[in-house]
């Protein structure tokens, strides 16, 4: 799964809410429990959002596992673009018709659609088995107005993920640490064996690690403060410009940036990447990788605060208007155990959510996973309010523009505050 940025449409839709209208309510108590799960009958639609070729086939092997155990339930598996499946289940939800019964919903749309009134609540149902063993920070994310909306699947942040064979024609046993090192040992790659040092994805998620490493943010929620045209994100920005302008990151095209990189990583054409456990499945479909342990995975490299990367991840929600409501809560159960997530770390290496994940033989043999664990443990949670997913649009535009030599970094957020105080309004 690439991490995708909000549609327009979306975006535009969440700006007008009373335009825009209420889904299937999502306040009414949920219906009461069945006695016996098991006997449990229904139909139950479920948009997965992962890819289909290198993530998919773990997820139809746990729905089969499902319906093995609930043989009643028909689970009928639509895979969504993840850059679409936000977009198409808001107007689905909206139009009353055509929404499945569960979403894989990206962490940060979580609280926008509850606030639209598309989710149903999940507190005292069956979908919510053992909350306390959730992390909390990916429990942080499902909720909205003090209700649960949303379960836990899967939950990550960002690395530097790098080839080492690269690294150490090189001259560098180790990767770097700081940004100082990262723009040093991305101009000796270049130097010394011809590949690019950093490919850079331009897409606003993968902005903020420089944001957060020079100790900027884009909002301070607790005293409703755009925060985002500050020194220290001017400074972050100067950072990623440097890195292009020295040759230590080859100018990256504002479009398709992200499957570029991928590509240069994978064939050996780039060196260095920042990215997140999802893409560990695809990257090791190639050739540089078919021996893994040619891979490595390390801290994103620290700004002159410190090194941090966002907190993401994608939970489990089911539609306020399903007409099979009971078999939706055993399937969130079901695809949110401990078990499934610990088949989903072991295959792929998706990092789970509950803490009793992390002591399954499974997870601790994985070592993708236990590389990246620590690193989620200085991951920055994001804003998880209803307008969350609307600051990425501007941000986007804005490092299209930097990077297109149409901005520079002051400029550029200027920009971006701009935009944004037209999102939080009663924000100072």
């Amino acid at each position: 799964m690439r991490r995708f940025l909000p549609s327009a449409a979306a975006v535009a839709c969440v700006l007008a809410v009373s335009a825009c209208g209420g889904g299937g309510g999502g306040t009414a108590a949920p219906p009461t429990q069945v006695s016996d799960p098991s006997k449990v009958s229904g139909e139950v639609t479920w948009w997965d959002t992962t890819r289909p070729d290198s993530e998919g086939p773990t997820f139809q092997a746990l729905i089969k596992e499902f319906q093995a155990k609930y043989p009643q339930v028909k689970v009928n598996y639509v895979n969504v673009p993840s850059d679409q499946a936000q977009n198409q289940f808001q107007t689905a939800a909206q139009a009353g018709s055509g929404a499945p019964d569960v979403i894989r919903s990206e962490v940060a749309w979580t609280s926008q659609f509850a606030s639209l009134g598309y989710l149903q609540p999940l507190d005292g149902t069956r979908a919510v088995d053992k909350p306390d063993d959730f992390l909390p920070g990916p429990l942080s994310s499902t909720k909205f107005n003090g209700k649960t909306y949303a379960v836990p699947q899967v939950t990550d942040t960002l690395a530097l993920i790098y080839n080492k064979r690269l690294l150490k024609e090189a001259g560098h046993e180790e990767p770097p640490r700081t940004i100082a090192e990262l723009k040093q040992t991305a101009l000796d790659v270049k130097a010394k064996t011809g590949a690019a040092g950093l490919a850079l994805n331009v897409d606003s998620y993968f902005l903020l690690p420089f944001m957060y490493g020079e100790g900027g943010d884009l909002l301070d929620v607790a005293n409703k403060k755009v925060v985002v045209n500050s020194p220290a994100n001017v400074k972050a920005m100067q950072t990623v410009a440097d890195l292009i302008s020295s040759g230590a990151a080859p100018k990256p095209a504002t479009t398709e940036s992200y499957a570029n990189a991928m590509t240069a990583l994978k064939e050996g054409k780039a060196a260095m990447i920042y990215n997140g456990p999802w893409a560990l499945s695809e990257i090791y479909q190639g050739k540089e990788f078919t021996d893994k342990k040619n891979l490595g995975i390390a801290p994103v490299p620290a700004g002159s605060v410190k090194a941090a990367a966002p907190t993401g991840g994608w939970n489990l929600a089911i539609y306020a208007g399903s007409k099979n409501i009971p078999a939706a809560y055993e399937f969130v159960r079901f695809m949110t155990t401990t078990e499934a997530q610990a088949k989903i770390a072991k295959e792929i290496s998706l990092l789970p959510t509950r803490t009793s994940a992390y002591a399954d033989p499974d997870v601790q043999g994985n070592p993708d996973v236990a590389v990246f664990k620590p690193i989620m443990d200085t991951a920055v949670p994001r804003p998880w309010i209803p307008e969350g997913g609307q600051l990425f649009q501007p941000l986007l535009e804005g490092y299209q523009a930097l990077v297109g030599g149409k901005s520079g970094p002051a400029d550029m957020l200027k920009g971006v505050d701009e935009q944004y105080r037209g999102i939080m309004k009663d924000w100072s």
